[in-house]
């Protein structure tokens, strides 16, 4: 196995490299936590679903700590990357039939379809599962439980969204109330802010663990101070919350499943 270190420029340092692992090679990414940050003593690896391998190291780890953590770890990160790829291949489309796996707030459930005579349509979590109940003669079952998914998706991710900014704009000091804010489904971005401060938010953020929601939250509260990613708005966001890149880079990597539809 070898194992190579290069550094790309940009705002924000970023360290990757590369180790072969019999014939296959494997990149990965190097996350280095500043002093003040929250965070390991030591270096850590973490394969995510979607096969990155993240590497978090302290800001004064030296290259020669991380190979030799790599080195050691690479039955472990191969066998791991091997899993994800088994387990997922391509993330299949949904099909909203009893047995799926949906997330909400970083839990699965498992979906189960009801379907009964006289029933109140809805969305229900109860017992670990994600229950929907239909009427016997609905027609198109799996558009029908599409929709009240997104329905119930939305109204949760409103509450959740809502609750959680008004915590976090308290820590804000240059928020003076609550943003006002829109739930809308996006292909590529969790949330943006408008110049005007008014928030946009995927819905799809509310499958994440809460951490995750706050970080998308705080990183878009920031944007009402600073409009781009200057040096005074990382600032502002690591002052706000020391260990983002490490919550991040979990919901980087499972991002791919939580925006599945």
């Amino acid at each position: 196995m070898s194992v190579i270190l290069s550094r790309q420029g940009g705002e924000l340092p970023i360290e990757s490299g590369i180790f072969t692992y019999g014939e296959q090679r494997v990149n990965y990414e190097v996350l280095r936590l500043c002093s003040n940050e929250a965070g390991p003593s030591k270096v850590n690896i973490k394969v995510h679903p979607d096969c990155r391998v993240i590497v978090t190291a302290p800001a004064d780890a030296n290259d020669t700590q991380i190979h030799e953590a790599v080195y050691k770890r690479a039955r472990w990160i191969w066998q791991h990357l091997e899993e994800f790829q088994n387990q997922m291949g391509h993330v299949q489309p949904r099909q909203y039939v009893s047995g799926e796996t949906y997330f909400y707030l970083g839990r699965r459930y498992q979906l189960k379809v009801l379907v009964e005579p006289d029933c109140v349509l809805g969305v229900k979590l109860i017992r670990g599962k994600l229950e929907v109940h239909l009427p016997k003669d609905a027609s198109n079952q799996s558009a029908m439980v599409k929709a009240l998914l997104d329905k119930w998706y939305r109204t949760r991710a409103r509450k959740i969204f809502q609750e959680r900014l008004q915590v976090l704009g308290s820590q804000a000091s240059w928020v003076t109330d609550t943003p006002p804010f829109r739930v809308q489904p996006m292909k590529k971005q969790w949330g943006s802010c408008s110049q005007k401060g008014r928030l946009m938010l995927n819905p799809h953020l509310v499958k994440a663990p809460r951490e995750c929601v706050d970080y998308v939250l705080l990183h878009e509260l920031c944007h009402i101070a600073e409009h781009n990613h200057s040096k005074r708005y990382w600032r502002l966001l690591t002052q706000l919350m020391p260990e983002w890149k490490v919550i991040k880079a979990e919901l980087d990597g499972m991002a791919e499943m939580y925006l599945n539809e």
